[in-house]
């Protein structure tokens, strides 16, 4: 079962020039971009792993496109996303967040819903 978590994820996956032109567009914006990684991509995990140092003084995509690689020969089989986030107000929002590497087999998850009352 395909996991369809973030912006993108009906779409087929992004090669690492279409990552790296998200990265060039929210840095464009001001945005401070990091990556993350789970094995666990259960839509109640909303706190994956922050990949390596805090990115978000960075202006360069190359930088990002690195760390991106590094996850990736760390994590061959983890799921990998890349957040931009907008401190712009004041607040550090989450405006852009997407999947750049799947497992190769994704087995799902089982979702339990319990009534109560």
């Amino acid at each position: 079962m395909r996991v369809t978590q973030g912006c993108f994820s009906f779409l087929p996956d992004l090669n690492d020039e279409q990552i790296k032109a998200q990265v060039v567009y929210a840095m464009s914006k001001g945005w401070a971009v990091s990556v993350e990684w789970t094995d666990d991509p259960h839509p109640r995990n909303s706190y994956w792993e922050l990949w390596g140092l805090p990115l978000f003084d960075i202006q360069d995509p190359a930088a990002l496109m690195y760390e991106l690689g590094e996850c990736r020969k760390v994590n061959p089989e983890g799921y990998i996303k890349i957040n931009a986030f907008d401190a712009s107000i004041g607040t550090e929002s989450c405006v852009l967040s997407f999947i750049v590497q799947r497992p190769s087999n994704e087995p799902g998850f089982y979702l339990e819903r319990n009534e109560i009352g």
